[in-house]
């Protein structure tokens, strides 16, 4: 049995993009009945797994710091693609979709993968040390790019609802690309030595239990892989589309929750990651994993967002409301109290999944239509 199980666990990243494409020709323009639905939303959801898979095959083969950049930047292209595509189908309607879905993987990043990473590293060994130069500076990128492109659209004057003039979109767009750039070249360039870990006499690594490098022929077929991936998911997003929006409507849910469900669909594989990282003492490499994610998924998306909009109806909201505000301000407190020491507890851990609850819960249940942006 325990044999079956690894061969499966094998496989499934060989034949989940081929399947994939199969299930998007079948489909493609057709109307979806429920099994079709059905099948769509396993193909979508096996593709942004072997897609995410097969960026850490990659990533592994270049090594850090590369590795830890490779993987973040994959996962965006997927958000990329699900927002871009969701937006252009679903009209106004979706016009908010960006905000929510990078809000949403900023919340899951700096508070829900640095919390568990946190909580289980330092469940094994009572405190776990970072390099807080590297982190500090990859946090001061994440709050200026989230504070740049999400928050200064609710105080423009410009426009009377929360978004950004075209000069101020274009503008917040490649400030995003530069300053995601400069970390990129300061992460694996000139100051990659803030990056790699901090490592006490009492805190043994286990380095050994990392898996090998994989062959050259491997990391060749999975970046083959990676791409017949990006695109199923593309292809499959705007196949299931459709159904998606309806059964938001007939549900009465909160379109937030749709931004909420991309983030995880295509956070979860890193959140993995980053746990066994931190299981086996490497927590530097979950904490640039989770940074990452997040630098990857603001500097990226707005500027591909924002030359998207040149061809859809209606705005781009990208301004915060009021509640999303104090649930931002309240992590970067959080994370900056964190990361300044070099070293953190479990409690470090829990503070930072208290406020993803918290998040979560005003998702299912937000705040009064009076606070709602216009």
């Amino acid at each position: 049995m325990a044999l079956r199980w690894r061969s499966a666990i094998t496989i499934w990243p060989l034949v989940s993009p081929p399947v994939a494409m199969a299930v998007l020709a079948a489909t493609w323009g057709r109307d979806l009945g429920p099994a079709l639905v059905l099948a769509v939303a396993l193909a979508l959801i096996g593709a942004v797994l072997a897609a995410v898979h097969h960026s850490e095959v990659v990533a592994r083969r270049v090594g850090e710091p590369f590795g830890s950049l490779l993987p973040a930047v994959a996962v965006t292209v997927i958000q990329v693609g699900l927002i871009v595509v969701l937006m252009i189908s679903g009209g106004p309607s979706t016009a908010s979709l960006a905000r929510d879905t990078v809000f949403a993987a900023v919340m899951i990043t700096l508070n829900g993968i640095v919390g568990l990473s946190l909580f289980v590293g330092a469940g094994r060994r009572g405190v776990v040390l970072f390099n807080a130069k590297g982190t500090g500076a990859a946090l001061a990128t994440v709050a200026s790019l989230i504070t740049l492109s999400l928050v200064l659209p609710t105080f423009t004057s410009s426009p009377p609802r929360p978004e950004f003039s075209p000069s101020q979109l274009a503008f917040a767009a490649v400030v995003s690309l530069l300053l995601f750039g400069m970390f990129a070249l300061s992460q694996t360039g000139s100051h990659r030595r803030f990056f790699p870990p901090a490592v006490a006499e009492n805190l043994p690594t286990e380095i050994g239990q990392s898996p090998r490098p994989p062959t050259a022929a491997m990391a060749g077929l999975s970046l083959t892989l990676l791409v017949v991936a990006l695109g199923a998911v593309v292809g499959l997003a705007k196949v299931g589309a459709p159904a998606v929006e309806g059964a938001v409507r007939d549900a009465a849910l909160s379109q937030s929750l749709v931004g909420v469900v991309i983030a995880l669909l295509v956070l979860v594989p890193n959140t993995l990651t980053a746990v066994r990282a931190a299981r086996r003492n490497q927590v530097q490499a979950s904490l640039n994993r989770a940074l990452g994610s997040a630098m990857a998924s603001i500097g990226l998306t707005i500027p591909a967002v924002a030359v998207a909009s040149i061809w859809m109806d209606g705005p781009l909201l990208l301004g915060l409301g009021p509640t999303q505000l104090v649930l931002l301000a309240l992590t970067v407190v959080v994370a900056i109290l964190t990361v300044v020491p070099g070293r953190a507890t479990r409690l470090q851990g829990g503070l930072h999944l208290a406020v993803l609850t918290a998040y979560v819960v005003l998702c299912i249940h937000p705040y009064p239509a009076s606070e709602v942006p216009m």
